[in-house]
């Protein structure tokens, strides 16, 4: 049975001092996920969201948060996150998905891996470059499968066979930008083979 977002949300580490919580994390974590599907950009415009479909949020989740917490709550809880848990509840969450696709008649056969330099996350003041993130898009069920963020010294290569193995998907064509198409890529260590190659887009 496929799990729902709230309970892996619930599987999150909650690091705020249980003494005076106000606001329950899982129920706002996916009312969060939720405002930023439906445009939100900010603390504020989450905040806004929450507010303005409480009831509705309450009524279809089960859950009873009383109000909507102030953006800076919104902030707290967020900036308090573990980055590696988040990610592992939503790859969780995304490996599910393409069973409910292949039931319909689909099939996941193809992945594209591409990386994105983060928009505003330059950070001048802490002398800190812009944040680099590549991510696994299951073309056929239009599906993101996972994220990874790739560390200041290192690049998309690297970065990409981390992601294809952690990812544990096989039968797949994976797609990727020219740079990855290196001989020493295609043709792993102790493969007496070389799988296919990285496909250029």
């Amino acid at each position: 049975m496929q799990s729902t977002l709230l309970s892996l949300f619930s599987q999150i580490a909650d690091r705020r001092r249980g003494q005076g919580q106000m606001y329950p994390q899982a129920p706002i974590l996916l009312f969060t996920v939720l405002a930023m599907l439906a445009g939100a950009r900010s603390y504020r415009q989450v905040h806004a969201f929450i507010r303005t479909h409480l009831d509705r949020l309450n009524a279809a989740f089960g859950v009873s948060v009383r109000k909507a917490p102030a953006y800076t709550t919104v902030r707290f809880i967020l900036h308090g996150l573990d980055g590696a848990q988040v990610e592992r509840v939503f790859r969780q969450h995304a490996a599910a998905l393409p069973a409910t696709v292949a039931e319909q008649g689909a099939e996941l056969v193809c992945v594209a891996i591409d990386g994105k330099t983060l928009r505003g996350s330059f950070d001048a003041f802490h002398d800190r470059k812009a944040a680099h993130v590549l991510s696994a898009f299951a073309s056929d069920g239009q599906i993101i499968l996972g994220h990874l963020a790739i560390a200041e010294k290192s690049n998309e290569i690297p970065a990409a066979q981390d992601m294809i193995a952690t990812l544990g998907l096989s039968g797949c064509l994976f797609t990727l930008d020219a740079m990855h198409a290196q001989k020493n890529i295609c043709r792993g260590p102790g493969h007496g083979k070389p799988p296919v190659g990285p496909t250029e887009r």
